[in-house]
């Protein structure tokens, strides 16, 4: 997933990361691939918290870091990404937010882009889904499924 990020682009300038062993084993496991190490903040009210109170947390982030990577636990990362992302624009938005909403496996990466001027004023339905990828996709050679 590391990888396919840096090939992509998506290299998070800070992230947002769960206290728990097997979101920080899957951190580390990416951040060697990536070009640069972002700055990490591990927080413990990322453990098992629902899609609001991971809302809160982002936006509290400082408005000049981007971009923002959140390594957490379903259902409330898989259900801040729906909420993030529910009016989808185009059609294969709207097919990727079908794929992420049928099940977001470990490891699995919502890419979301939004047009707002600092973190304080994110919220639901603002964001586009411009990727979206699993850990299978990459080893079936898919790659993702942006546009």
């Amino acid at each position: 997933m590391g990888a396919w990020m840096r090939a992509k682009g998506y290299e998070p300038k800070l992230v947002l990361c769960s206290t728990a062993e097997r979101t920080k084993e899957t951190l580390e496991l990416v951040i060697p691939a990536l070009t640069r190490r972002p700055q990490i903040r591990y927080d413990r009210s990322l453990y098992l918290a629902e899609w609001p109170a991971l809302l809160a947390e982002i936006r509290a982030v400082a408005d000049e870091t981007s971009p923002l990577m959140v390594v957490g636990h379903n259902p409330g990362l898989e259900q801040l990404a729906i909420a993030l992302a529910l009016q989808a624009q185009s059609a294969a938005e709207r097919g990727r937010l079908e794929k992420l909403a049928q099940k977001f496996p470990t490891a699995a990466l919502a890419v979301l882009d939004f047009e707002i001027a600092d973190w304080s004023g994110l919220k639901s339905g603002l964001g586009r889904l411009i990727d979206y990828v699993r850990p299978k996709d990459l080893d079936g050679g898919n790659g993702g499924d942006n546009e």
